[in-house]
């Protein structure tokens, strides 16, 4: 599938660069400038997020023991990291729309499993109910499936 057939195929037809009322043109121009302002503002969140990393690491290991890091931190740190990706991610979302104006489905699909994914990266299995283990999991398997289809339906059009 090529680019104009992609555009087609995901084009946001409810807000269209031009528009015969100037009006919605006006409002649907106000909205992509929203859109810009939220993707400066991820990266504000992009680069707070790291300075978040950073505090964590070098807190945990400043702390007795020093130097060292347990399960505990380990998964504090990823759990940061991953939250980081995920703006990242989402920057990226928006970057995309506001250049295609084509809704990236693998990319919101490959986002949210992120997102999910580093739910269950961090999980306490202390203190979680089975039943949320295995919501989870199924969200999981699915936006896993949901990822797989999309991939495929996007390598067989080509």
């Amino acid at each position: 599938m090529d680019e104009k057939e992609l555009k087609h195929q995901f084009n946001h037809e409810e807000i269209p660069r031009n528009h015969d009322d100037s009006l919605i043109q006006a409002l649907h121009k106000t909205i992509r400038f929203a859109v810009r302002i939220l993707a400066v503002l991820m990266v504000f969140v992009i680069l707070w997020g790291i300075g978040d990393v950073l505090y964590v690491l070098i807190q945990r290991l400043i702390s007795p023991p020093r130097f060292l890091l347990t399960i505990t931190d380990i998964l504090a740190t990823f759990g940061a990291f991953m939250a980081v990706l995920i703006a990242i991610e989402i920057f990226l979302n928006i970057t995309v729309y506001l250049r295609k104006d084509i809704l990236p489905v693998k990319l919101v699909v490959a986002t949210a499993l992120m997102a999910v994914a580093r739910k269950a990266i961090v999980f306490d299995f202390k203190v979680l109910e089975p039943a949320y283990v295995y919501a989870t999991s199924a969200v999981l398997l699915s936006l896993g499936i949901t990822y797989w289809l999309v991939a495929n339906s996007e390598k067989t059009k080509r």
